[in-house]
């Protein structure tokens, strides 16, 4: 009798975890796991790439904080790439420990001077909000947007400045996102000014995570084929949900895969980072506006046979209020390095996100503790920035980020700096902009059902893994989310060992007090 073979589609940390999972908790042999990834590198949305020659890259990095539990359980048992004695988690932990942020300058004006972060900005009406869309059943909020629970001036508080671009927000995104995220994240309330709750890598997310990961599970035997997209599932007769096969495309053309009994499938559904483009210095990046990749596509195929498998379209069909822009500097110069922290206070590594909170385009940028990058000289500087609002004029930039060359976004950023050696840091700097339209896509207005669940209702053994699987209680676009799917799918089709539950520090009342006295900060 052959041994139960796994197939996971996708190779984004969701993709990832769920190959970890079979093996650490479903007795299954690295050989017997294949990930089919339609690319031709693996991490998803944690990618990271480039050389001080030509540029830095990375589209973006999510955010950690101490109650990330399913994250740091499977990265307890990964053995770090620069200490193999120690855990990621572990050294994730260590180098929190060292470089925690405290920021002094987390609010940037007009005038280019820092903004006394510490009061939220709040109004009496403000808070009351606030509270009602914190208790508000979640069903109650099917289909609303933010601006339905909130006044205008809302949207105008430190506190929103603050969380939107913490999480990537916007004013037209899912209430239900926004309430689940208050919830979630009410324990980092007391010290979001300074960001301090929050935990970052040692290096990029791809260096620190992913590649630790994919060295564990290739020394486990599980085989990565690279440009191999799923186009189809086929599914058996009957009322259960079973899949036979799974239909693909390579570059030696279509493949069938016949499944047999015991074998399983993991679909990551959906991509937020799907038909991304890059420009660089002097060009512009092209928003893609074609068909989504594979991953969307075979969502909808599902979507198309089956009713309980969710509803892609609520979320890739709204490119205008899900696409926004990045952009990743490197230079050999340390004057912007050197200006930066003497303007914030902090060292660089130490100082958290910096937003300018009256630009057009909603611009904030961040110093990583350098290196960022794992094979990074010691005489080259790389940091990051993005834009929410990007559709807008700039400033100083007269159009729109979404039109144009890195070299007129840095522009942008240094005239809100007010910085008097602009032209020398222009000059010797390589801006890389990301353009991404599906990137909060995770966010946009749905309903119950929109997103499938884990393991459908009557599935045998088809698990979705992801951001754009059901998870009640805890919050997209976190690497913690992925995991917590991909761990969900194999407890619940192996029937091993659930993840530990959500964390709710709205439970505890020296969390909710603490809250408050901040909602009441002046």
């Amino acid at each position: 009798m052959t041994k139960p073979r796994a197939y996971v589609v996708g190779s984004g940390i969701a993709g990832l975890s769920a190959a970890a999972f079979l093996i650490r908790d479903g007795g299954f042999a690295g050989q017997d796991i294949v990930v089919l990834e339609e690319q031709d590198r693996e991490g998803g949305s944690l990618d990271a790439a480039g050389s001080p020659e030509t540029g830095y890259t990375m589209r973006g990095g999510r955010m950690f904080e101490i109650h990330f539990d399913c994250t740091y359980d499977l990265l307890g048992s990964i053995p770090s790439l620069d200490d193999p004695s120690k855990s990621v988690t572990e050294d994730t932990f260590a180098f929190h420990e060292d470089f925690a942020w405290d920021d002094h300058a987390r609010l940037v004006d007009a005038a280019g001077q820092l903004v006394d972060a510490h009061s939220m900005g709040f109004s009496e009406r403000d808070r009351l909000e606030l509270v009602k869309c914190v208790a508000t059943p979640e069903r109650q909020l099917d289909g609303k947007r933010i601006t339905d629970c909130f006044s205008p001036e809302f949207f105008t508080t430190n506190f929103w400045w603050m969380w939107c671009t913490t999480f990537a927000f916007e004013p037209w995104h899912s209430a239900i996102e926004f309430r689940r995220y208050l919830n979630r994240f009410v324990h980092l309330f007391k010290t979001f000014d300074t960001m301090s709750g929050i935990y970052r890598t040692r290096f990029n997310q791809f260096d620190s995570i992913v590649r630790p990961l994919l060295k564990w599970l290739t020394d486990q035997g599980v085989t990565l084929r690279f440009g191999t997209r799923v186009d189809d599932l086929h599914l058996g007769a009957g009322e259960t949900l079973t899949v036979t096969g799974l239909s693909c495309t390579t570059q030696a053309g279509s493949e069938e895969i016949t499944l047999e009994p015991g074998d399983l499938v993991f679909v990551t559904n959906g991509s937020m980072t799907a038909n991304s483009t890059l420009g660089d210095t002097h060009t512009v990046p092209a928003l893609d506006t074609s068909a989504p990749d594979g991953s969307w596509q075979l969502w909808h195929r599902l979507a198309a046979k089956r009713g309980d498998v969710g509803n892609p379209a609520a979320f890739d069909a709204h490119l205008s209020e899900s696409v926004w822009e990045s952009f990743t500097v490197t230079t050999k110069d340390p004057t912007f390095f050197e200006l930066m922290e003497r303007f914030s206070g902090s060292e660089a590594g130490k100082g958290g996100l910096i937003t300018f909170k009256d630009s057009s385009w909603l611009l904030t940028i961040v110093l990583n503790h350098q290196p960022h990058f794992r094979d990074q000289p010691d005489d080259t500087y790389v940091w990051w920035g993005y834009a929410l609002s990007g559709g807008r004029d700039g400033d100083y930039v007269k159009k729109p980020m979404t039109q144009c060359t890195g070299r007129e976004i840095l522009e942008e950023v240094l005239q809100h700096l007010h910085f008097d050696r602009t032209p020398q840091i222009l000059d010797n700097s390589i801006v890389i902009p990301a353009l991404m339209p599906y990137i909060t896509s995770q966010f946009l207005p749905r309903r119950h059902g929109d997103r499938p669940q884990v393991v459908p209702e009557g599935s045998t053994n088809l698990a979705f893994i992801g951001q754009y699987a059901e998870v009640p209680d805890d919050v997209v676009f976190t690497v913690e989310y992925s995991v917590r799917t991909a761990w969900t799918a194999v407890a619940e089709l192996l029937g091993t060992t659930r993840p530990p539950e959500v964390y709710k520090g709205r439970h505890d009342p020296k969390v909710l007090v603490e809250a408050l006295e901040t909602l009441h900060r002046r």
